[in-house]
């Protein structure tokens, strides 16, 4: 667990890249553009930053190549990848680097264009050591977390309908936010109608696939105190890798039943405190697993628990992804832990679209998961709250 991070630094900059298909720009320029925007909202230049933060969307040779291109002087980079999660895990490792006094604003970017032939998709080009065991038999990332989903149901009685009310909820938000790329309401009976993709899981199910990219800025006590723009204080992280432990695998839990409870503990708060949470939602097994593991109910209640329009904002029992999230929104590069931070940041400072806007939000939560959860994943945690909190 990280150390005493609690109220050691502040997102003082925020910015999410509108457009969702990106045709006539590179990965750098739309880093640039993001790293530019997240600057311009916390009131910095790219002079004042000292630490950056990037992940396996960064072209070229990571963040050496993307420091060059945007001129920054550093007393310190990381380059961590957990895939979609990089940019929670990187949240916490910058407030780790500025309560060690390693640097005192840092930037940290998500940049990729998956929808263009050209684009930069590590993901695509790497090989692992489970490929000649699990490539070469033909699985997908569809088909494995539709192993997920069928052995939740299996063992817990989790339903399709149960699922689809987690892509309701976030169709109900998203048809407020301008940017989505998906802004038609759906019901249960649309998710359910749509096509297999693979079973249990249908095309509604599924996250878009987007171009795009965000950013934040990150700084210290000091910095934040000269600021004019509301910051938003780190009060908790977790991170935390789940393995496919030699086949000995259970596919209904993820690794956040470890990121969690860290996060939670650092920030001193428990899940009933938290008044909205941006959980990752590559499928809506991915939302429906991550809630039971980080605690909001217990194991095996998810179904439950997200049914009767309770992930809705405003008024529901877990307001969540209230920009649309992956499933309807934004899902830039593949990878969308940095957006979950972004929807978090703008519900606390009182942002987000009036009509999910969460009444006297004070504590966020936001989570990513990188990789599958149908094999080996990056999970990481993060709690966050108003700075008057």
């Amino acid at each position: 667990m990280s150390a005493g991070i609690s109220g050691a630094a502040f997102i003082a900059g925020a910015y999410e890249h509108p457009e969702r298909n990106i045709p006539d720009k590179p990965a750098e320029q739309v880093h640039a553009e993001v790293a530019a925007g997240a600057l311009a909202d916390a009131g910095l230049t790219f002079a004042d930053v000292d630490g950056y933060y990037c992940a396996g969307d960064a072209p070229g040779f990571g963040g050496i190549s993307m420091a060059d291109y945007l001129g920054l002087n550093l007393t310190q980079i990381d380059t961590t990848e957990t895939g979609g999660s990089s940019y929670v895990v990187h949240l916490g490792h910058a407030a780790e680097a500025i309560a060690a006094g390693k640097c005192q604003v840092a930037l940290i970017t998500l940049a990729g264009l998956p929808l263009q032939a050209t684009a930069n998709l590590v993901l695509g080009a790497l090989h692992g050591p489970e490929d000649s065991f699990e490539a070469v038999y033909g699985t997908s990332i569809h088909g494995m977390y539709a192993l997920a989903a069928r052995r939740h149901m299996y063992e817990y009685g989790t339903t399709s309908e149960q699922l689809a009310e987690i892509k309701v909820a976030a169709a109900h938000h998203a048809q407020y936010n301008e940017h989505a790329l998906l802004r038609e309401p759906v019901t249960v009976a649309d998710v359910i109608s749509s096509p297999l993709i693979s079973d249990p899981l249908h095309r509604l199910d599924c996250c878009v696939v987007t171009d795009g990219g965000g950013a934040v800025v990150v700084v210290s006590p000091a910095v934040a105190r000269g600021l004019s723009r509301h910051c938003v204080k780190v009060l908790g992280h977790g991170e935390a890798p789940k393995t496919s432990a030699n086949g000995r695998l259970d596919l209904t839990y993820t690794g956040a039943v470890w990121s969690g409870p860290r996060a939670f503990e650092e920030a001193g708060v428990t899940p009933a405190d938290i008044d909205y949470a941006s959980i990752y939602d590559s499928f809506t097994i991915t939302v429906l697993e991550t809630i039971e593991d980080l605690g909001f109910c217990a194991k095996g209640q998810g179904g439950p628990f997200v049914a009767g329009g309770a992930l809705q904002a405003p008024h529901g029992r877990l307001p969540f992804n209230t920009d649309g999230g992956g499933l309807c929104s934004n899902h830039p590069g593949n990878r969308g832990g940095m957006t979950k931070v972004l929807e978090a940041v703008r519900q606390l400072r009182g942002e987000a679209q009036p009509e999910v806007q969460v009444p006297d939000c004070q504590l966020a939560l936001a989570h990513g998961t990188g990789g599958s959860i149908g094999t080996r994943m990056g999970s990481s945690t993060v709690i966050l709250g108003r700075e008057d909190a």
